[in-house]
């Protein structure tokens, strides 16, 4: 029968969370950086076909530029599930950060993408309709809210000791 932590090993797990605070956040943004490439390319890449990681060029340099896309996003999720990794097996898992910082990395790209590529670069569209406000301001505004949760989270768990969630 397993007994209960003792307060010396849930003070240790405390210590080592705030200790890899850093880690936990840098592992979320770049599993959510990761993730949420990873649903544009499946979803609106391939499935939809509603667009290309780069939509100037030809239809085939289109399809090269998002298999580039692709293999870059997996990167950052293997890296950043290499770093939950390692904070897991040093017992420093703080899940409130880690799951901040996967709002903030999965909002981050996804505003940067429906701002930057989107609009200044133009370098693709959401979607190819007359009338793509609507589409933008739901990709966007989705982007802002996970931004601003993440955000709150990595907050809430930067100061002070490191809770048990």
């Amino acid at each position: 029968m397993a007994s209960a932590p003792t307060t010396a090993t849930t003070s240790d797990a405390r210590e080592a969370r705030t200790a890899r605070s850093a880690q936990n956040a840098w592992s979320g943004v770049l599993f959510g950086v990761g993730i949420v490439a990873f649903i544009d390319e499946a979803v609106f890449h391939q499935l939809l076909h509603w667009h290309h990681f780069y939509d100037l060029g030809t239809p085939d340099v289109g399809l090269v530029s998002d298999g580039i896309f692709h293999a870059i996003s997996w990167f950052a999720t293997i890296a950043g599930l290499f770093l939950f990794a390692d904070l897991r097996r040093r017992n420093a898992l703080w899940p409130r950060r880690w799951w901040g910082g996967i709002l903030v990395g999965a909002g981050a790209f996804q505003l940067y993408d429906g701002t930057v590529q989107h609009k200044l670069f133009g370098i693709h569209q959401i979607r190819y309709v007359p009338d793509v406000f609507v589409y933008d301001l739901v990709w966007n505004g989705t982007a802002i809210l996970m931004l601003v949760a993440g955000i709150a989270l990595l907050v809430m768990t930067r100061r002070g000791a490191a809770r048990s969630t």
